[in-house]
């Protein structure tokens, strides 16, 4: 099916009009918020959704999202993966009722139990010996890159190109068109050109990494095990067992940034395939939607670590801070981990997702439409292209503001969120084949409305 851009233009306006009309009370709280916010918005990053503002949530639950004008969501976004666990599960809600009411206290610079209960469970899930907690995924990375320069003396860290990581500096790096690296377009205020601290790839090129590592000056490689948030581009057969290779044989150490592959399975990719990183690093999802995040270490990291005779681990060395590992957050861990994001509960998950690929591909198919599916375990991403990409760069020339915009605002409109940084779904263990047929049916629907 030929894209008549005539037509999605005109799709796009349609749907930017009924937004708009049905979405007044949002509106006009976006329009105050502006006075006091930047952007409007609590944080810029919810600029994204179309529209030209974000709908105002009043409540959520399981996996739908309600809006302050009545509007009834189904919810696959669950907060770009933040609530994979569904939202407000209710062992995590009887969780944080007892800590934070009945026992008291949120934060209270002590231990409690619930810690080494969710270390214990990560490192069965992971492999990783022992484990320390941040508030997110962006600290839990940037601590790791600290202490893998620290421990063998490197300077340089490897990444992919177009890979996420949170907002550390030394991975907005990407590879230009002639191959060359470069700060990645927007980033902002770098402290240093991040080509001075970084190397970077494209994933999948084996050969690229071999050569980035030879001279043995790189501390470390963090790659996520597939990227995600360009696109999910999963690895070629023999890929990542190369990059192990590759690490061993120039004594570099292997971190895998497990935040978005998570939806593979109870132990992410490391456990769905039997990978065997130094580092493994986490956030959002673990701890039922609560800021959380978490980097394990193998025994020889751990021993390394503690050899350490000048790094200053314990007060202001740059890694830590006051409200990492706090009580709340623990004990929403151990909930979520305990109760909701189990075994079977992926099992269901993926088993969703399957089908909401299945619905996706039929739809595809029936109006001729020569577009692909990715599928990693309870997520799925969809591309513009026959083929899915096979590195960051080929995902990221798939890119399309204007169709993007208007399949996401027209799903919206009619009661189906999808996250609104790129297309990518997620399945909870409160999602129903009902939501997923839903979402089918709209996927559909929006494939006649943009056909020649």
């Amino acid at each position: 099916m030929p894209l008549d851009r005539t037509r999605l233009t005109a799709v796009l306006q349609a749907e930017t009009e009924r937004f708009r009309a049905e979405h007044p009370e949002s509106h006009t709280r976006f329009a105050a918020a502006c006075d006091s916010l930047l952007g409007g918005v609590p944080m810029t990053w919810m600029l994204k959704w179309t529209g030209g503002h974000p709908v105002y949530a009043a409540r959520a639950r399981d996996a739908w999202v309600e809006d302050v004008d009545g509007h009834h969501y189904v919810d696959f976004a669950l907060g770009d993966t933040g609530a994979m666990a569904g939202h407000s599960p209710q062992p995590v809600v009887d969780a944080v009722a007892r800590r934070f009411g009945e026992l008291g206290g949120a934060t209270v610079m002590l231990p409690t139990e619930d810690a080494a209960w969710v270390g214990t469970e990560l490192s069965r899930r992971f492999g990783m010996q022992l484990w320390s907690f941040s508030l997110s995924a962006t600290d839990a990375n940037r601590w790791a890159l600290r202490l893998c320069r620290a421990i063998t003396g490197r300077p340089y860290v490897l990444v992919f190109s177009h890979c996420y990581h949170g907002t550390v500096d030394e991975t907005f790096i990407t590879l230009d068109a002639g191959g060359r690296p470069r700060s990645r377009a927007g980033n902002v205020g770098p402290a240093v050109d991040p080509t001075v601290t970084t190397r970077v790839v494209e994933f999948n090129d084996l050969a690229g990494v071999q050569e980035a590592l030879a001279d043995e000056q790189v501390a470390c490689v963090l790659t996520e095990p597939a990227l995600t948030n360009i696109g999910i581009v999963l690895p070629e057969e023999g890929f990542l067992d190369g990059v192990r290779e590759a690490c061993d044989r120039t004594e570099t150490l292997l971190i895998c940034d497990e935040t978005h592959t998570l939806s593979a399975g109870p132990g992410g990719c490391t456990g769905a395939w039997s990978l065997q990183p130094d580092l493994v690093t986490l956030g959002k999802s673990i701890a039922g939607g609560l800021p959380i995040g978490a980097y394990g270490v193998s025994a020889e990291v751990a021993a390394r670590i503690e050899a350490l005779e000048d790094a200053d681990l314990v007060d202001v060395g740059g890694v830590g801070g006051t409200l990492a590992g706090n009580v709340l957050s623990l004990a929403a861990a151990r909930a979520t981990l305990g109760e909701v994001l189990t075994a079977d509960a992926f099992e269901r998950m993926s088993a969703l997702c399957d089908r909401f690929v299945g619905g996706v591909r039929g739809a595809l198919a029936d109006h001729d439409t020569a577009w692909s599916i990715v599928q990693l375990g309870a997520r799925a991403e969809l591309a513009f292209a026959p083929e899915p990409p096979r590195n960051g760069t080929a995902s990221a020339a798939l890119h399309d503001g204007e169709l993007e915009d208007a399949l996401h605002l027209y799903l919206l409109n009619r009661g189906v969120l999808i996250t609104p940084f790129h297309n990518m779904a997620l399945m909870s263990p409160a999602t129903t084949e009902a939501d997923v047929d839903r979402h089918t049916e709209l996927f559909g629907e929006f494939l006649a409305a943009i056909a020649q």
